[in-house]
């Protein structure tokens, strides 16, 4: 699939720049008064394992579990006859009454193991996620000060933190739980965007040449153009197998299909819109510098 002709994308970018900072700032402001659910990795609660020698329904325990929890349990199958439950509460108490509540329903279950997770490991993995994201930032930033120059660095990092801060504030206005795989799909999410505009910004740097005969808007509109095929064929073979994840993978994937989900559309847009227009306007404003 190719385009004939020449789309002007950079005509609206600043319309869309401004979208972008309302929908950062409403993001950190949902997190900031609103919070995020954050689930038991990262609060701590209570992992118990049961088998049966016939297998209910997943849902079938999840009311069960319910019934003696305060909030929502995770609940997910392994093998051919066992479940684990993971509840937000940490306490023996909590792990014997979800113990009794399956056992006075089922006669065939049978607990094989229980484990405690408790805060400061959820500490640790917040820690770890925040300063291994900080490290891909900063490593993403010298490298393509190297190969192409700094300000497509920075501009190739900001709509890397946009989109991250876009799925925190969806995930807060939704009030979905985060689970440790919900860091997994931000690191997946900065790596997809990062993608995109990459492959932007390369053709842009090899269109650079002609700047001063066709100007920066018309330079950055043809490249978007050359390179829209590619964005939108790697955006359709992802967003699919996601789309089915988010339909079909349960409450246990939910944190990552979502988050994946959230992240393939906003990244796409601001591969095209954020970066490609922070590129144009830094130019306009400073064109001095530049190769």
């Amino acid at each position: 699939m190719t385009f004939d002709r020449k789309f002007k994308f950079m005509e609206r970018r600043v319309p869309a720049m401004m979208l972008s900072l309302v929908l950062v700032l409403g993001s950190l402001g949902l997190v900031a008064f609103k919070g995020l659910n954050l689930g038991i990795d990262f609060t701590g609660g209570n992992v118990v394992q049961v088998e049966f020698d016939k297998r209910p329904d997943v849902g079938e325990v999840r009311e069960v579990v319910s019934s003696v929890v305060a909030a929502e349990a995770i609940i997910q199958d392994f093998g051919d006859k066992g479940i684990i439950i993971r509840t937000h509460e940490d306490t023996e108490e909590s792990r014997g009454a979800v113990v009794e509540a399956l056992q006075g329903r089922y006669t065939d279950v049978s607990v094989i193991g229980f484990e405690k997770v408790g805060p400061v490991v959820g500490q640790e993995l917040r820690n770890q996620a925040f300063w291994g994201l900080m490290a891909a930032l900063v490593a993403i930033l010298i490298y393509i000060t190297v190969r192409f120059q700094f300000r497509f660095a920075v501009v190739s990092v900001i709509p890397l933190i946009h989109d991250a801060v876009l799925a925190l504030g969806f995930f807060s206005l939704t009030w979905m739980e985060i689970s440790s795989s919900f860091i997994a799909a931000i690191l997946t999410i900065v790596g997809y965007s990062l993608n995109n505009t990459i492959i932007i910004l390369d053709r842009i740097r090899e269109n650079w040449k002609d700047l001063g005969k066709q100007g920066i808007v018309d330079l950055v509109n043809l490249s978007i153009t050359q390179t829209l095929s590619r964005t939108l064929n790697t955006t359709l073979t992802t967003l699919f197998p996601v789309l089915a994840l988010c339909v079909w993978g349960g409450p246990v994937l939910a944190a990552f299909s979502y988050a994946m989900l959230m992240g393939i559309i906003v990244g796409t847009y601001s591969s095209i819109f954020v970066a490609t227009g922070m590129i144009v306007e830094w130019w306009l404003r400073r064109p001095e510098g530049g190769k």
